[in-house]
């Protein structure tokens, strides 16, 4: 499938045409109504581009039901979308891209929302069935079609977010579940009802008739060692407030069962894994916009991390297309170290600097117009800090352009950890810009 533009207004050049646009990835089709200019010409005439509220709710429902099909067929990913008044997102499978393709024009131009929500009823999924208390095989072909793997880990991601414990095993050709619902969720869900609108216990006092199907022993454990146990109790304590990990990333349990944070956390503990396609005969790779799209692109993976860490809007490398000279001698040095890159320097060149003698609180001193190489940033894997690698990178540096540490201008405002380093390398004072 190629990408396409379908236009919904009559002139497809007026910058205020509202487009939908249609775009194909490996697991399925991304559909976005692009109406940015549309709004920006309805809000200069004082109207409302808000979309009715009848309108939303209806992309929501069909959105909601394509990617539960889509995680349901076995897409691992997660889903990023906008949900207007610019832009209104849907994810579908391919057979079904016409039929939204034309449920967003109906709801656009026509207001006719029938398209969007029988397009849901279409997609959804017998979830509820699915998570029904009681000890039960679901077969494939018969109750569900998609792997049994990945229909298993769906149906977990469904049984958390309703609280459910699924205690499930998946065979060569169906899947067995028995549902289950603790007393601590069954608990929060009663003293929070406003946090969980539409829940229903239908878990708890369930009895298992004796016809019911008894799920093959495949050795292992043994089966029933918490028939008739005493539930555990609970009780509130002060628990710590901090929700940051010094990563960057969220304490809070993410979406996905933590793996974003423990890959990002890996990475910026140990360093970020060289990849094997890249030939680096030496300890320290001087990276240039002029480099193979690989060492731009390992770079840029890179330049994450402090990003992450410092909460920065932006990357400090950001050169990804062609390759080209960048007037400033655009640059960063990458530091391996058993097969990690644990460190990392952004530099540029520059003549517009400032002394300062690294005192807390003093002034800088006077202009000095002389080239000189600068820091943007330092940036060392957190198991390679405090051993002397950030001042080896900043000695590649200023070996690099010919001139001594003293020498270098470090980008202003300088951090606490940057004054640190600055202090042991050029304790006498730096140069800033």
């Amino acid at each position: 499938m190629t990408e396409r533009t379908i236009y919904l207004d009559p002139d497809p050049r007026d910058w205020r045409s509202r487009k939908i646009c249609v775009r194909a990835t490996r697991w399925y089709a991304k559909i976005g109504l692009d109406r940015d200019g549309y709004v920006d010409s309805t809000s200069s005439r004082r109207d409302d581009p808000e979309l009715p509220t009848a309108y939303t709710e209806a992309v929501d429902r069909a959105r909601d039901a394509s990617i539960d099909r889509i995680w349901y067929d076995g897409f691992p990913g997660s889903f990023s979308c906008g949900n207007g008044p610019r832009w209104v997102d849907l994810f579908v499978q391919f057979p079904h891209v016409e039929a939204t393709v034309e449920a967003l024009r109906l709801a656009e131009l026509d207001r006719d929302y029938s398209g969007l929500h029988a397009l849901a009823d279409l997609l959804a999924l017998p979830i509820d069935d699915w998570l029904a208390p009681g000890e039960r095989e679901l077969v494939r072909g018969v109750d569900f079609d998609s792997q049994p793997g990945a229909f298993l880990r769906f149906l977990r991601g469904k049984a958390k977010g309703r609280g459910v414990r699924l205690n499930g095993r998946a065979t060569a050709g169906s899947v067995w579940v028995r549902p289950t619902l603790s007393l601590a969720e069954k608990q929060r869900r009663e003293m929070f009802p406003e946090q969980y609108p539409g829940w229903e216990d239908r878990w708890t006092g369930y009895v298992q008739s004796d016809n019911a199907p008894v799920r093959p022993w495949v050795g292992g454990r043994d089966q029933g060692l918490s028939y008739g146990a005493t539930p555990v109790h609970f009780r509130a304590v002060e628990t710590p407030g901090s929700r940051d990990c010094p990563c960057g990333m969220d304490l809070r349990e993410p979406f996905g069962d933590g793996k974003e944070h423990t890959a990002h956390h890996a990475a910026w503990a140990f360093g970020i894994r060289v990849p094997r396609n890249l030939e680096w005969w030496g300890d320290l790779a001087v990276v240039t916009t002029q480099s193979p799209t690989s060492w731009r692109k390992l770079t840029y993976q890179v330049a994450r991390m402090p990003q992450k860490e410092n909460h920065y809007d932006f990357r400090s490398w950001s050169h990804l297309d062609e390759p080209e000279a960048t007037p400033d001698n655009m640059r960063a040095y990458l530091l391996k170290v058993n097969g990690y890159v644990i460190g990392y320097l952004a530099a540029h060149d520059t003549s517009e600097h400032r002394s300062w003698d690294l005192i807390d609180g003093s002034r800088y001193g006077d202009q000095d117009d002389t080239l000189r190489p600068r820091i943007i940033l330092v940036w060392v894997a957190d198991s390679y800090r405090r051993q002397g690698v950030g001042a080896t990178l900043v000695q590649a540096l200023a070996d690099d352009f010919g001139c001594q540490i003293p020498d270098v201008s470090w980008s202003s405002p300088v951090s606490d950890a940057g004054q640190r380093l600055a202090r042991r390398v050029s304790p006498a004072g730096i140069w800033v810009s």
